[in-house]
């Protein structure tokens, strides 16, 4: 293997032949050791079905690396290897990481702003299906999707899986002691397709909608399907590990220290250290995030305007995975007009943290995009794209709130800055004339008014500051004087924001 090369951060495999008999998925323990000069990468391996045992590597550096095997098995122990790892390509900027202790970026340094977007069960669908799904991913501006590893049962989403999880046995059941090696081949080649679009695969390892038994595994059997996919997985540079959707809706049978565990065996067999999480279903049920090995804050909460409360709380980019929905089905998270969603992303973006965006319209056949991905049909997710577009002109350290350094008027309308570009988000106030958080120093600034439906960039019109807080009666004393050099003109219609940048 001498010959063979990988680009850093892309995935370096080596195939051996073993054991069949018996059950190898319990029998053989397998792993490798990575080595470049005097650094050491020990690596798990994995089963792969018919006497297939490999083992996978995400080299992070350049260069010769070597590998030697370790098994208590003969025929898989002590084989070697080597590879170059070459200069990454243009499009390869590694796994993404907390940066700036709120905010994420890839291993080379580039930003990472989140904009995701959420299809349970897409990898479980028909493949043309699958096929739609990714040629959507293409154009849509996401770059982040949430997904099941196991399929899931729920209105709208009752279709039979591609695939089972697990290998049948003479009984026609699936014995969760035996991964199927077809359905987890399917699987990472999918999360193999968006790592090609530039898309991260949140890979959802638990939930509670499920009539296969996957929720109700023992604890060893969960523990042993945890490090399966570590071992799997981990080497793809674009995943993120998000152990459950609404984790509290398994606290019956899967208590707190049991996800404390799935964390830690995360921890032990993925040598990356990617991007851990954990949702919520409740609002008053959030995980306790601040634990070490939650690398992030993941949550589901309809009440935007608290961004900065859960940053506050738990010192983590925020990412609100699930703000609730665009559509029309009859649950009351599934059934926002595309304007609120668009408003409450705008929101959480200018209260320092990250939204998903997740789309429910009623199909006669239920194909809908949160279940099964396939086509868009609203109108949010180009709104949320030129968000995007917008924030990675300008962004480079990530959004920090305005709300920091005072509160008024930053409880009602949003604001945030990094270095010398500022947004001002005036959600459902419609002013016709603003001037607080403008610049207290003269003309040196270009303004903005963006509409944020419209999608349209318009140059402010400058005029005399007001006086937003009149001097009150007696000792009480809020201002009486105006607090920018200028104000500005606005249409005085909703959902309007204001873009400060310094001139250089």
């Amino acid at each position: 293997m001498s010959n063979a090369s990988v680009e850093k951060w892309g995935v370096f495999e080596a195939a051996f032949n073993g054991p069949s008999s018996g059950n190898p998925y319990l029998d053989v323990a397998f792993d490798a050791v990575f080595s470049q000069n005097s650094r050491e990468v020990r690596v798990p391996g994995f089963y792969d079905g018919d006497g297939v045992y490999r083992v996978r590597f995400m080299p992070d550096n350049e260069g010769e690396w070597s590998f030697r095997t370790r098994s208590t098995t003969s025929e898989l122990d002590g084989k070697t290897g080597s590879f170059v790892a070459t200069k990454p390509s243009t499009s390869n900027h590694g796994p993404v990481h907390v940066h700036n202790k709120f905010h994420f970026a890839y291993a080379d340094g580039k930003p990472f702003l989140s904009f995701g977007t959420t299809c349970y069960a897409w990898t479980h669908q028909p493949l043309d299906m699958q096929a739609q799904t990714l040629e959507t991913l293409k154009t849509s501006r996401f770059n982040k999707i949430r997904m099941g590893v196991f399929p899931k049962d729920y209105p709208y989403n009752v279709n039979e899986p591609l695939y089972a999880c697990f290998e049948k046995d003479a009984d026609g059941n699936e014995d969760f002691d035996r991964p199927n090696p077809v359905l987890f081949r399917h699987f990472e080649s999918q999360v193999a397709a968006l790592c090609d679009l530039g898309i991260e695969a949140d890979i959802i390892m638990f939930h509670p909608y499920d009539r296969w038994g996957y929720a109700d595994m023992s604890a060893e059997q969960d523990f042993r399907y945890v490090a399966y996919l570590a071992a799997r997985l981990a080497a793809y540079r674009n995943v993120w590990w998000a152990l459950a959707n609404e984790y509290d809706f398994l606290l019956d049978t899967k208590p707190l220290q049991q996800w404390d565990r799935y964390f830690h065996i995360l921890e032990e067999n993925d040598p990356y250290g990617h991007l851990k999480s954990i949702h919520n279903g409740e609002p008053t049920m959030n995980f306790d995030h601040r634990k070490p090995w939650v690398t992030h804050t993941c949550i589901q909460n309809w009440d935007v305007k608290r961004t900065q409360e859960w940053r506050d709380a738990y010192g983590k980019p925020v990412v609100n995975d699930e703000p609730e929905y665009e559509g029309n089905i009859i649950q009351s998270w599934g059934n926002l007009t595309a304007e609120e969603l668009v408003h409450r992303f705008w929101i959480t973006v200018t209260r320092g943290g990250y939204a998903g965006h997740g789309e429910t319209y009623s199909h006669p056949q239920d194909l809908i995009w949160w279940a099964k991905g396939g086509e868009l049909r609203g109108e949010a997710w180009k709104r949320i794209g030129f968000l995007r577009d917008l924030l990675e002109q300008d962004v480079v350290n990530g959004l920090e709130p305005m709300a920091s350094f005072g509160e008024w008027p930053w409880t009602r309308v949003s604001g945030a800055h990094d270095g010398d570009v500022s947004y001002i988000y005036l959600g459902e106030h419609q002013p016709v004339i603003w001037s607080t958080g403008l610049p207290k120093d003269g003309t040196n600034y270009d303004v903005d008014v963006i509409d944020t439906w419209e999608m349209t960039i318009t140059p402010a019109r400058k005029v005399d500051a007001p006086i937003p807080h009149p001097t009150r009666h007696g000792a009480i004393v809020r201002g009486g004087k105006a607090d920018a050099a200028f104000g500005v003109e606005l249409p005085g219609k909703p959902y309007q924001a204001l873009r400060i940048r310094k001139k250089h």
